[in-house]
């Protein structure tokens, strides 16, 4: 029954929107990666993120991107993708389960439309580097 089962509360896990130099476009872009803040690996990592929201008083959204990683290091972080210039604008919404210590945790962040930008920045923990974090 679902009284029974267990929904453990994810913990020092975050997400964070870094600029990074990208040679591709020439300028700086946002990357979001994923930090674990923790002293444990987090295992069979699944990450879903898509993009929504209004432009113009229309209605948009982006396709589903799934990433997946075996395993991310303690007190590490891994890249997950991009997001372009167009999609700041929207509502960015990933999805993350993981398994840590042989349980699963579940967490939704999203980065609110026009959060993603240089006066939002703070530290990044476990990295050297200022972004824009979700906890």
């Amino acid at each position: 029954m679902k009284k029974d089962i267990e929904f453990p509360k994810s913990e020092n896990v975050f997400l964070a929107a870094i600029a990074e130099w990208n040679d591709d476009f020439q300028e700086d872009s946002w990357y979001v990666h994923l930090i674990n803040n923790t002293n444990k690996p987090l295992e069979m990592v699944l990450v879903v993120s898509h993009a929504y929201g209004y432009i113009k008083n229309e209605y948009r959204t982006t396709g589903k991107f799934r990433h997946a990683f075996k395993e991310v290091a303690p007190n590490s972080s891994v890249k997950i993708e991009l997001l372009e210039n167009n999609v700041l604008q929207l509502n960015n919404h990933f999805a993350v389960t993981y398994f840590l210590d042989n349980k699963m945790f579940d967490k939704t962040f999203v980065f609110s439309t026009n959060t993603i930008n240089n006066k939002a920045l703070s530290d990044i923990p476990t990295t050297k580097l200022r972004g824009v974090l979700l906890k």
